[in-house]
């Protein structure tokens, strides 16, 4: 759509208002790059001009009826305000198309009352389908704002295990690379100063087998599949990742685990910080090439 109009209103209340779309909704479009402005992605708080090209890429179904489903949930923290989930490898985080069942959300509705978006209520942060390990999950919108808050200003420690293909010469490293859609498959990311955001990822080696690395990785940032795209930026692919490691794949997915967290909660200010194993299939991978 063109503005044909001058003003100065904030975008998300722009099209909220156009689209007759909820503004929390419009809001988590603009979280997932799905809302370009003249070709870029913007941000909630941006102000239309007269003759802006706004693009907005709706692939969620609004309007569906998440169901509630009785799906067991690794709970490792929980109090009135918040829970630490250890997700498994393999369950999807919240409904999207073609992925409107079995998910963590249908799980979570069965429950807990979670207040907030229909889609993903509680979602303060994501893990891919085939990374395991622990999450953030708000019970109420307040919480779901501080603790989203405290992730971009990065009061949140969040740290990875991945096994990655090959021999990483350096004992610590740091990879400064923007991430953005891939232009050539738009369901890949890519390091690309193309329509990007900054990413930033520390890692640290754990140990070196024969091929093989297992590192350790902590975000400064949290764009989607960053891990996995700077660890392919520096030709060291996390294995058995089907999406991008050109080496053939098996249907447990990336060697990637969220194994810690720790931050201050958000009402109490107590110190958390929660640890977790990664799953047996990464455990054995490990054992085989020791």
């Amino acid at each position: 759509m063109i503005v044909e109009e001058s003003t100065k209103t904030r975008i998300d209340k722009y099209l909220s208002e156009k689209l007759d779309i909820s503004r929390s909704k419009i809001q988590k479009l603009i979280e997932e790059d799905k809302v370009l402005v003249n070709g870029k992605p913007t941000g909630a708080n941006y102000k239309v001009k007269l003759n802006d090209e706004i693009e907005v890429n709706d692939d969620l179904d609004f309007s569906i009826d998440i169901k509630k489903e009785d799906i067991p949930i690794n709970i490792v923290y929980e109090d009135e305000y918040l829970l630490v989930i250890n997700k498994a490898s393999g369950m999807v985080v919240h409904p999207a198309p073609g992925h409107y069942t079995g998910t963590l959300v249908n799980a979570l509705l069965y429950k807990f009352d979670l207040e907030g978006d229909s889609i993903r209520p509680g979602i303060v942060h994501r893990l891919d389908k085939d990374t395991s390990g622990l999450m953030l999950v708000a019970k109420t919108e307040k919480i779901h704002d501080i603790l989203a808050t405290m992730i971009k200003e990065k009061k949140v420690k969040r740290c990875y295990l991945a096994l990655v293909d090959g021999l990483i010469n350096h004992e610590t490293g740091t990879i400064d690379a923007p991430i953005g859609r891939d232009i050539y498959d738009r369901q890949k990311m890519a390091v690309t100063d193309i329509n990007s955001k900054d990413a930033v990822t520390h890692f640290k080696v754990l140990k070196k087998y024969d091929d093989k690395t297992l590192v350790e990785c902590i975000l400064e940032t949290g764009r989607t599949h960053q891990i996995r795209v700077h660890m392919k930026y520096i030709n060291h692919p996390v294995v058995n990742d089907p999406i991008y490691n050109k080496k053939k794949s098996d249907d447990f997915g990336q060697m990637l685990h969220s194994k810690s967290i720790e931050f201050h909660h958000p009402i109490t200010n107590k110190k958390l910080s929660f640890e977790v194993e990664p799953p047996k299939e990464f455990l054995e991978k490990l054992g085989e090439l020791s």
